[in-house]
């Protein structure tokens, strides 16, 4: 599957992506793929996605191609901008919106991490939307990831970007879905920590 990390520390947050796509048992590394990044740049926003691989050109069609206003400045406004475009999806990309039939909601299917100047933030497939203070990962390096960043966070000489690239090491190292290289973007927070 992948891993996906996101961290805040100071006045910089930080996402980063493996690069591994998996096809079934096959494994299509960077070294074979012409563009194996799992983040899309909206506007001022980064987004590293999970999940299956069609997310990278659904969203870019999505977001550029149909001009789509793309606010993601709140976990509030990550909701209802996530919300529009299941609607969209489902009646032009025939998402498949079922998961679980215990499962409250249609599911969106896309499961992400968001970094911009105002923070990071989780979206589920669900459509429910987390800020975080701190640093979060997704995807199947997730454990590794977490506990690579915990590890590492509280070290004063490690930057938001240090604490990302110790995580995607370490989930690549150790989980069979995640592999380098890895991308890496960091923004500047806005005035004011939250």
């Amino acid at each position: 599957m992948s891993t996906i990390v996101a961290v805040k520390k100071g006045n910089l947050a930080c996402i980063a992506a493996d690069s591994l796509t998996c096809l079934g048992s096959t494994k299509e590394s960077a070294k074979y793929i012409a563009d194996p990044s799992k983040i899309v740049k909206v506007g001022g926003s980064y987004i590293a996605i999970v999940g299956h691989a069609s997310w990278q050109l659904v969203l870019k069609n999505y977001f550029v191609r149909f001009k789509r206003k793309a606010a993601f400045d709140s976990a509030k406004s990550i909701f209802e901008t996530v919300g529009e475009m299941h609607h969209y999806l489902k009646e032009k990309y025939y998402l498949n919106p079922k998961e679980d039939e215990q499962d409250p909601f249609e599911s969106s299917q896309l499961d992400a991490l968001v970094a911009n100047s105002r923070g990071i933030f989780g979206i589920y497939s669900l459509r429910s939307v987390q800020e975080y203070s701190r640093f979060y990962a997704r995807g199947t390096g997730a454990r590794y990831a977490l506990g690579a960043m915990y590890a590492v966070y509280d070290d004063k000489d490690n930057s938001a970007s240090d604490i990302a690239r110790i995580a995607v090491e370490a989930s690549a190292e150790f989980d069979d879905g995640s592999a380098l290289p890895m991308d890496l973007f960091t923004v500047k927070l806005s005035g004011h920590e939250r």
